[in-house]
């Protein structure tokens, strides 16, 4: 008898039932198309059968084997496992609120890039491991397992995500603490729901994993680099000027990515150097054109039928995604640990160092909230360093020239009378 494994799975004929050699009882069998895990046990002197669940998403074998183990557990404890669930049913599950939550809260009270990004959440990693567990039964030690497996990446696949520029289905620190928010709001809300008893959220004493917070800024010698690529004939040639107005802008704005994918002429204001946006992360808000920034909107075609500022490949839409441009611009300057979201830090950075407050800053970022900018504190101190340290050589300098006791008036009195 082996351990069932997925190539056990894959060579399943119908009609075929095959045990596991690692868990007693443990097993899978076809039936026509479908193959369902099975546990076969015994409970007060009869067999029993319980079905844990279809292969396929969210039932792996490693899932449905360790489900297989608790179920084993709770027949040690004198219970039936059939029972129990056959008294559960019509009960909602994770997967029942999840579905709730984007359609009677996400939909209508989030952002729809916001509410994209909680369904891949919730498709990739909350329902795959933890939809099939009753709402109200959910305790904070499954919500610690389940922070442990998103970190450790049992839900991670070579698939793309088709709403994030391609990138791949990961695991991880940040995307753990990313659930872990999305499951505090939907249990929270069950509560609201009457879902679960009031001031019952098991994430609530869940500790989120400590981030890094990446801060990474382009100096004047990188900043000479880039502006070299996005001038090059080679550059200008190979990628679409669009793409490159983008990255310019970005640059020049200090603006999210997008901000400006998303860009309409209609919001641009070249009398008074503003782009008015009508929506953004922090809802409508001005973006302050500096010249630089201006001569790149004035350089750009405009094209009957498309309203857009960054013209994409098809007829009447914007660009896209920049990011695989952005990777090769980046890869020729040398710069291939940047982020297009750097380019926003960059420009926090330079007005910093140009002596600019922390408010400012903020008002320039469009941030509403002042622990956002709070980032910068370090780099907006810099100035008020160099200027301590200006003056202090200029009083030093003053003092070079007389007794120091006298400056400070210490001089001797004693022969005073």
């Amino acid at each position: 008898m082996p351990k069932i494994t997925k190539r056990t799975v894959d060579k399943l004929q119908s009609g075929e039932t095959v045990w596991d050699s690692e868990t007693k009882g443990f097993g899978i069998r076809r039936q026509r198309e479908a193959k369902n895990f099975v546990l076969k046990f015994r409970y007060g002197g009869r067999q029993r059968w319980y079905t844990i669940g279809r292969h396929g998403s969210p039932w792996t074998v490693e899932m449905a084997r360790d489900r297989a183990k608790v179920l084993l557990g709770m027949v040690a404890d004198g219970k039936d496992p059939a029972l129990i669930r056959d008294g559960l049913k019509g009960r909602p599950t994770v997967a029942d609120l999840c579905d709730r939550y984007l359609n009677e809260y996400a939909t209508h009270h989030k952002k729809a890039s916001s509410a994209r990004t909680d369904r891949s959440n919730i498709e990739n990693h909350v329902k795959p491991l933890i939809g099939r567990l009753l709402v109200a039964e959910v305790t904070s030690a499954d919500i610690e397992a389940f922070k442990l497996s998103v970190r450790t990446g049992k839900t991670a696949s070579g698939a793309k995500n088709s709403h994030r520029g391609g990138s791949t289905i990961s695991g991880g620190t940040g995307v753990a603490n990313r659930c872990l928010a999305l499951a505090s709001k939907m249990f929270n809300l069950a509560e609201r729901w009457h879902l679960r008893p009031p001031n019952s959220n098991p994430v609530r004493h869940v500790e989120r994993y400590p981030e890094r917070a990446m801060e990474r800024f382009l100096s004047d010698e990188e900043l000479a680099r880039l502006a070299s690529v996005l001038a090059d004939p080679v550059t200008v040639h190979a990628e679409s000027p669009f793409a490159i107005a983008a990255i310019r802008l970005l640059l020049f704005t200090g603006a999210r990515v997008n901000e400006i994918l998303t860009l309409r002429w209609e919001h641009v204001d070249f009398e008074r150097a503003l782009l008015n946006l009508p929506d953004s992360k922090t809802g409508k808000k001005p973006i302050f054109l500096s010249p630089p920034a201006l001569q790149v909107l004035s350089d750009l075609p405009r094209f009957d039928g498309n309203p857009h500022v960054i013209v994409g490949d098809k007829q009447g839409a914007h660009l896209i995604n920049i990011r695989k441009p952005w990777h090769r611009i980046r890869s020729r300057a040398g710069l291939d640990d940047v982020r297009l979201h750097d380019l926003r830090h960059t420009f926090a950075s330079m007005a910093a160092a140009g002596g600019l407050s922390l408010p400012m800053i903020g008002r320039l970022l469009g941030h509403t909230q002042a622990v956002t900018t709070q980032r910068y504190a370090h780099l907006a101190a810099d100035p008020i360093k160099t200027a301590a340290h200006i003056t202090g050589v200029r009083i030093a300098t003053a003092m070079a020239g007389h007794n120091a006791m006298e400056i400070v008036g210490l001089h001797d009195r004693s022969n005073e009378k």
